[in-house]
């Protein structure tokens, strides 16, 4: 199983050998975080990892309070998909 590290606006885990195999980026610029890019070595592809680093995203997206938007084509088609995910939790 994979470990996710989490730094600011990242998400990301790594081999062995601390090469990144896995990582989503989402900075924030005026209260609206863009899920800009999303990358999974060859080695994981087809596992569901790439959907897995999204949704952590978005939830500490949410958890901030700010707004959500996507620019990278992975995660835009992601959140069409899981629509319940692209809205604002209202607490």
């Amino acid at each position: 199983m994979l470990e996710f590290k989490t730094e600011e606006n990242r998400i990301y885990a790594e081999d062995g050998q601390g090469k990144v195999i896995a990582e989503v980026l989402f900075p924030v610029h005026d209260g609206v975080a863009d899920i800009e890019h999303t990358f999974v070595d060859d080695s994981l592809r087809g596992q569901g990892v790439a959907g897995m680093l999204v949704k952590m995203a978005v939830q500490q997206i949410h958890e901030k309070g700010l707004e959500l938007t996507a620019s990278c084509s992975y995660a835009a088609a992601w959140l069409k998909r899981h629509s319940e995910f692209s809205r604002k939790k209202l607490d």
